[in-house]
């Protein structure tokens, strides 16, 4: 009897009268279906794109707190370093001194003598364009993507397109900004391309990222084309965001097939993409503003005829004399204006002319010419 009634007191059950929601495998796959179409229309219609401004920048506090461990521990491992490593460093560093020393020296000559060839042959001085310091804060979070975060912003001027280098090349360009991080696409992501030119023969080309890889792909390039192994790919130029001349890669696999008409061409990236801690923010290079006027070729007034010389016109008339046996008695001079030489008379051709000059007579004799 007792066990009848602890049974009819099983707090377990649920009272009938309560109802049930969805079960959660159904609000799962809600959700699930709800986030998906928010993705979609985000990603077609940026609808989303200020909210994540706002919450990139409540969020940026967080990601420093979030970040404070580690650069305690890198200032501290810094701090203890031993002092035998840094007395080596310190030798090192100065004899490479010594060499970038002489070798800058060097390269000041040369490129003061390349402005001036260039400015003796009227083309433009090179352009440098300005450059901001940046830190890389962590890389990106999403697996199928090479990107790392920078931390300047829009607060920084930091803008979309910029290319980003280091010592040795290109790393990357700014593809997302926030206001105080931006983030950075690498070259050798699947959805940056980049436009070179081989330094040995300036054979224009564009180069792909291969993703995961971390190597750059040269397509729709036959297998007749003029590439070796150990190339050096260079920034062409010719695309106004990158300047021409920044290292970017160096072929490292040539593959051909009998059955493509075309080569398979790997390169390796020169520049540090996940080495290093700083990276160089550059300018976008402004084009030249076009001047109508310059000091080599003047631009001519509309009226020509009033800044020829008065030999020229002379020596025209003794040949239009020469030619037609009916000339004009006057000619406006170079110092008459507009209206005064329509207002000047002209001698009426004679009788048995055309208006135009020619002889109504076709026995008419033309006068030789002295």
């Amino acid at each position: 009897m007792l066990k009848g009634i602890h049974q009819q007191l099983d707090p377990h059950e649920s009272p009938a009268f309560f109802i049930q929601g969805p079960r959660p495998f159904s609000r799962l796959m809600f959700f699930c279906a709800l986030s998906l179409v928010m993705m979609a229309i985000d990603a077609r219609f940026e609808y989303l794109s200020q909210v994540r401004q706002w919450f990139s920048a409540a969020l940026h506090p967080l990601e420093i707190v979030a970040s404070a461990p580690n650069e305690w521990g890198r200032n501290i491992n810094t701090y203890f370093t031993s002092h035998n490593q840094l007395i080596q460093e310190n030798f090192k560093l100065k004899q490479q001194g010594l060499i970038d020393s002489a070798a800058l020296q060097r390269l000041a000559t040369v490129d003061a003598e390349n402005v001036h060839l260039r400015t003796l042959l009227a083309g433009d001085a090179p352009i440098i364009p300005k450059a901001t310091l940046g830190e890389v804060m962590h890389m990106g979070r999403d697996p199928f993507s090479n990107i790392i975060t920078l931390n300047r912003g829009s607060r920084h001027d930091i803008t979309p397109g910029q290319a980003v280098v280091d010592e040795q090349g290109v790393v990357g360009q700014i593809t997302r900004v926030y206001p105080f991080t931006s983030e950075v696409t690498l070259i050798t992501d699947k959805k940056l391309s980049i436009p070179i030119q081989i330094e040995r023969n300036q054979l224009r080309a564009i180069a792909f990222g291969e993703g995961k890889r971390n190597t750059l792909d040269i397509p729709y390039l036959p297998t007749s084309v003029d590439i070796k192994v150990g190339d050096k790919l260079v920034t062409s130029g010719i695309d106004g965001v990158y300047p021409a001349g920044l290292a970017v890669a160096i072929v490292t696999q040539i593959k051909q097939s009998q059955d493509s008409p075309f080569a398979k061409i790997v390169s390796r990236p020169i520049a540090g993409v996940n080495n290093h801690k700083h990276v160089l923010i550059l300018k976008i290079p402004e084009s030249p503003a076009i001047n109508p006027v310059t000091d080599n070729k003047p631009v001519l007034p509309r009226n020509n005829a009033q800044h020829l010389d008065q030999s020229v016109v002379d020596v025209l008339q003794k040949n239009n004399a020469a030619v037609d046996p009916h000339p004009v008695t006057e000619i406006p001079s170079l110092e008459t204006s507009d209206s005064e030489a329509a207002a000047t008379p002209l001698a009426a051709p004679p009788a048995g002319t055309s208006p135009a000059g020619t002889p109504g007579n076709p026995t008419t004799t033309t006068p030789e010419r002295p």
